[in-house]
């Protein structure tokens, strides 16, 4: 007699097919004529494209949004990119909650993995403080925008400032604005302030949000310090956030401070404000305020490690994570100093983590090498250009040399695929095809010295 096979998906093969689908059905709503401006099917590639990008909050675009979709198609849009930044699991477990529903265990691991935290306590109270924050913060960020989109385009800028608000916070980097990005609002000191605050809120982390939060407090006496309270991955996130975004602002500051097609003939102060909103946003936002094209090389290139390293984890970015690069940085600093913990902030981390760490780097640069050299083959562009967009892709971000609307059929599937993976993430992907259940625990390979550097 034969036995019943039964196939129960993971909770890492859950959440992949759940951006899969999500994916899928957007880009079928984006392929009817509804939701195209001109009332004409926009072609099915670039419907898959853009529910990618907007599921995956990259921001990289083939058509222009604010003349390709209509109301309807925007809308859709808008839906993706919110269902990409919290996730479906999140937003599922949610409406559960409204409908006071029983999350069951099921649903209480899906969402421990969705938001890759370390146990299952209070996981009900921490989606109900997620979905709350996000919707003040950017419900927020959408009334600040207003006072200039409003009066720049009448009740159209209600409509405006929202999709703004929502794409900015889940660092999505899609505006309804114009062709060109934020690039005419490139002095405009609310713009800049409002979505710089949202991309960083967003991509800060809710792990970081919950615990500063906590630390303020129990702020009662001058001998209490703030920073001291704070747990580890909250020094970690915050510290390294703060260090990229001055490394960052400094760089550009000043390796544009004379180039005459971005900044050249502005002010001091415009070329601060300038310089800091292009470190910002290539936290995987996506926003320009300058266009990518016009960097110069070195710019470009710091641009590059900016994207590539991201935002930190639990948060609405993308990238390899502010925490990972730190924690491989003192984990290379123990090794040179032939230390044999690895420790920041008077605190020793896992070797667990030292070698996700490693794990997830390695997959990230994979994932990049690849789509390059695939992308390379396929398009006759400037190999910047083409890194550039690659890196762009993997990381989530959405910044451009202009080369996304060039592409080529073979070269938009490369994107989407890149896209994809980069969202649910390299170690993601290993797990949810690694079918394999044996205790590896029971046979261990004898170990034997290897020269290594």
């Amino acid at each position: 007699m034969r036995k019943k096979v039964h196939f129960e998906l993971s909770t890492t093969q859950t959440i992949m097919l759940s951006f899969l689908l999500a994916v899928l059905v957007g880009s079928l709503l984006l392929a009817l004529p509804i939701s195209s401006a001109t009332g004409e099917a926009v072609p099915y590639i670039d419907s898959l494209f853009t529910a990618t990008t907007s599921v995956c909050v990259t921001g990289l675009v083939t058509v222009p949004t604010v003349s390709t979709w209509s109301l309807f198609g925007q809308i859709v849009i808008l839906f993706l990119i919110q269902i990409g930044g919290l996730g479906i699991i999140t937003i599922m477990s949610g409406l559960m909650i409204s409908f006071h529903r029983r999350i069951g265990l099921k649903d209480r691991l899906l969402i421990q993995d969705a938001f890759n935290l370390n146990t299952l306590s209070g996981i009900v109270k921490f989606i109900k403080k997620v979905l709350i924050g996000t919707f003040v913060v950017e419900g927020i960020g959408a009334l600040l925008y207003m006072t200039v989109f409003i009066p720049e385009y009448g009740a159209k800028g209600i409509w405006i400032s929202i999709f703004n608000s929502v794409s900015a916070f889940c660092n999505a980097g899609i505006d309804i604005i114009g062709e060109n990005s934020l690039c005419d609002y490139v002095l405009n000191p609310v713009i800049n302030v409002v979505t710089s605050l949202l991309i960083i809120l967003g991509g800060i982390g809710y792990i970081v949000w919950w615990d500063v939060i906590r630390v303020l407090k129990n702020f009662k006496s001058r001998k209490l310090k703030c920073f001291r309270n704070l747990t580890l991955h909250s020094k970690i996130a915050l510290s390294v956030t703060g260090f990229l975004i001055v490394f960052g602002a400094a760089a550009i500051f000043i390796f544009e401070y004379n180039n005459p097609l971005t900044m050249k003939d502005y002010s001091l102060i415009e070329k601060i404000e300038v310089s800091l909103f292009q470190s910002v946003t290539t936290r995987t936002a996506g926003f320009a305020t300058i266009p990518q094209q016009n960097l110069t090389n070195a710019s470009a290139i710091i641009s590059l490690l900016l994207m590539f390293i991201g935002g930190s984890p639990v948060g609405t970015a993308g990238g390899i994570k502010t925490v990972t690069v730190a924690v491989l940085m003192v984990a290379a600093m123990a090794a040179i100093r032939n230390k044999e913990g690895v420790g920041i902030f008077h605190r020793t981390i896992a070797r667990q983590a030292v070698s996700k760490a490693v794990a997830v780097v390695s997959m990230s640069f994979a994932i990049m090498f690849v789509s390059t050299v695939l992308l390379a083959a396929v398009t006759n562009a400037d190999a910047l250009d083409i890194v550039y967009e690659t890196v762009s892709a993997t990381a989530t971000v959405g910044l451009t040399r202009n080369l996304t609307p060039l592409l080529n059929l073979w070269g938009k599937m490369i994107i989407i695929i890149t896209m994809y993976l980069g969202r649910v993430g390299p170690i993601s992907l290993v797990v949810a095809f690694n079918t394999r259940r044996e205790n590896r625990n029971l046979i261990k390979n004898p170990i034997e010295e290897i020269s290594v550097g």
